[in-house]
């Protein structure tokens, strides 16, 4: 079995919410979800991350259990694209949404086989008996810094570019996504989440409050409370996936 919970909130400063998600259980062991986590000015990173979840979703949905479970990371690819290419048009078009844009942190979930794919800083974790893991990579400046060894981890989270991300959803006219293929155990638990929760709370304490603070079905809104009682300075978005 697979049991899936999700929540967003517009944070306690932002005034909207330009996180979008989306969530279903096609059966009981298989699962799609994303996460995506909108930029621009006025109503355009909300108009950016929306576009993208509703070209998504449509297209997720059009597909058969067995088409899903065929090809899971071309349909992911396919997902990526498709996204890119209706914020990137309506970016072009329209001039309320020029430079709009936004991530995307998705997975197919069958049984414990899992593809994952990703572009900006919305990210996926594995929680488990192994601790947390990390499984994507961001795609943000302070990233970069960290890999060359120019800051440490504990000093990306603080650092002022941090909301600095170097590829999106509807920059450019093709995007380059990171493709992942996780083989999780029974009992592991897989967090999707925007930004506005992984800047807000540690991986340590994420792990914590996945394993132990309470049920699964209620740590999603334990996860934005603790964000919210922190000030919660953006939006906030998470998906958890339990393999029972």
């Amino acid at each position: 079995m697979i049991y899936a919970w999700g929540i967003t909130d517009k944070g306690a400063v932002r005034a909207q919410n330009q996180d979008s998600y989306y969530l279903k259980s096609v059966e009981d062991e298989l699962v799609t979800a994303l996460v995506c986590d909108g930029m621009g000015g006025a109503l355009a990173g909300d108009v950016a991350s929306s576009l993208a979840v509703e070209v998504a979703s449509a297209y997720l949905e059009s597909l058969g259990k067995e088409e899903l479970r065929q090809a899971p990371g071309e349909h992911l690819t396919r997902v990526i694209n498709l996204s890119n290419d209706a914020v990137y048009r309506k970016a072009v078009n329209d001039p309320q949404c020029a430079g709009m844009g936004t991530t995307m942190v998705a997975v197919i979930a069958d049984g414990r086989d899992l593809q994952i794919v990703n572009i900006g800083d919305s990210r996926a974790y594995r929680v488990g008996e192994e601790g947390i893991i990390k499984v994507t990579r961001d795609h943000s400046v302070v990233e970069d810094l960290v890999s060359r060894g120019e800051i440490t981890r504990e000093e990306a989270r603080l650092h002022p570019r941090k909301n600095l991300i170097t590829r999106c959803l509807g920059a450019e006219s093709k995007a380059q996504p990171d493709l992942y293929e996780v083989k999780m155990n029974q009992g592991d638990f897989l967090l999707l989440c925007s930004d506005g929760l992984s800047n807000t709370l540690t991986d340590q304490e994420l792990l914590y409050e996945i394993l132990y603070g309470g049920t699964p079905k209620s740590c999603c809104q334990r996860l934005l409370d603790m964000a919210l009682s922190r000030g919660a300075p953006d939006n906030v978005t998470a998906v958890l996936i339990q393999m029972a």
